[in-house]
């Protein structure tokens, strides 16, 4: 394992080769866009499983929008911190606004990813959740429980890094959780790759068509 990765790409060939033994064969492998995606991708080839999208957005407490408090993912209720709402003193109706854009964005991005196909099926899966990499884990928590909540037969997330707190935490979410680094001290993903420019969603689109 060579970190910091080259770029997302190389991630996700060492994550799938770590993958690749777990009896994951034929896997839904959902990307975490946008930068979760190109991880995703390599994932899916490897286990020769089907590349798709959860579409997540992070949601910000309000004039803090870098403050994330919480997250919402397609077809889930918000995942919300509340020890972070109580330190920024947000009340649920002041929140109830940045949520409903945080919504509109991701349908948005729901129709730009998937057009008009329906989302996949999860009931009685083998489902693989895919990101770049764990911070606080607010997305990734977001979509472990709506994709938890269409009740898949196994529930895996694999990132490339993460902060080892955050992978704790979340293991209750998930059947498994595959990490290939959880560095200490850990301060932003973008710091465990050479290569961490913005993944478009072009990038998003053309990775699905593929």
């Amino acid at each position: 394992m060579n970190v910091p990765f080259a770029d997302r790409v190389a991630a996700g060939r060492e994550l799938a080769g770590r993958l690749v033994p777990r009896n994951l064969e034929g896997a839904l492998v959902l990307g975490l866009p946008r930068g979760g995606t190109p991880v995703a991708a390599e994932v899916a080839r490897a286990l020769n499983g089907t590349l798709d999208v959860l579409v997540t957005r992070k949601i910000g407490a309000p004039g803090q929008p870098e403050l994330a408090v919480g997250a919402v993912a397609e077809g889930g209720e918000p995942a919300l911190d509340p020890a972070l709402l109580a330190e920024a003193g947000v009340t649920a109706d002041e929140l109830a606004p940045v949520i409903e854009a945080e919504r509109a964005e991701l349908d948005r991005r729901v129709a730009t990813y998937r057009g008009d196909r329906p989302p996949p099926d999860m009931a009685g899966r083998t489902v693989v959740v895919v990101d770049d990499g764990l911070a606080t884990g607010s997305t990734a928590r977001a979509a472990l429980k709506a994709v938890g909540a269409r009740r898949p037969a196994r529930l895996v997330l694999a990132v490339p890094v993460g902060a080892a707190d955050t992978v704790r935490a979340l293991r209750a979410d998930a059947d498994e959780i595959v990490t290939l680094a959880e560095p200490v001290p850990f301060f932003a993903v973008g710091q465990w790759y050479e290569d961490f420019a913005q993944t478009t969603d072009a990038e998003v689109v053309a990775a699905l068509r593929a």
